[in-house]
């Protein structure tokens, strides 16, 4: 068993659907319950167990570094990287190879909130499995992603957002993951998708075709991607 000590943070993107609430802020930044959903993850990620961090920032990167420095406040130490062209989550995932080295990371999108006994499941990656992803139920895949898996609870396939008439499932990507180093083998060799970008759920699949198990796991609790106002809105009011 592998204990994780590293995690890297997807904190570059404004967020356009957050309108004029990302006018000054990047998405991750703006506050559910008194506080940054930034700041939940990061202090979750610190009570598992995780002491060094990756920010990897862009729009708006001041408003991030300016709130977190260097991590000293949080016993901890964050460093950053900068996502010049917002070309996907593909490419954003190479800008952590130095900062993994040898290691297995977490990688926890800068917009979802989980309940944080979640982090603990996650920071224990075992000798035989490559890489973990996260999933939930309920939610709408045609907003994200189809997880496929089988009796073991092991990935089959990924589809980033399917269209109508295309195969379903009831697992959706809930956006954490963990990873062995090997990932970067993979982010390396992306094409851009339909949609123009580099897909880090390209990436995932093709690990786990090419033989090694990437298993999910289901959370528990208190799932939100912060995506939108009304989301914003309703946890607010909880």
């Amino acid at each position: 068993m592998a204990r994780i000590d590293k995690a890297v943070l997807l904190a570059a993107g404004r967020g356009t659907r957050m309108r004029e609430l990302t006018v000054d802020l990047p998405k991750p930044m703006i506050e559910v319950r008194g506080k940054p959903v930034l700041q939940h993850i990061v202090e979750g990620l610190r009570e598992a167990g995780v002491r060094d961090f990756l920010i990897i920032v862009g729009y708006r990167a001041d408003a991030v570094q300016n709130f977190f420095g260097d991590g000293s406040r949080y016993n901890i130490e964050i460093q950053y990287a900068t996502q010049v062209v917002q070309d996907g989550t593909g490419r954003v995932v190479d800008l952590a190879r130095n900062f993994a080295g040898d290691s297995p990371f977490v990688l926890n999108y800068g917009d979802i909130l989980v309940d944080p006994a979640n982090y603990k499941r996650l920071i224990d990656l075992p000798h035989d499995i490559e890489a973990i992803i996260s999933v939930t139920r309920g939610e709408d895949v045609s907003k994200g992603g189809a997880v496929f898996l089988n009796d073991e609870m092991e990935l089959v396939d990924l589809r980033e957002k399917p269209k109508s008439g295309e195969a379903t499932s009831p697992w959706y990507n809930a956006g954490i993951y963990a990873f062995r180093p090997s990932i970067f083998d993979f982010t390396a060799k992306l094409k851009p998708s339909p949609r123009g970008e580099y897909e880090l759920t390209d990436a995932v699949r093709a690990l786990a075709h090419s033989g090694k198990k990437v298993q999910a796991i289901e959370l528990t609790g208190e799932w939100a991607d912060v995506r939108d106002p009304e989301i914003l809105a309703r946890l607010n009011q909880a």
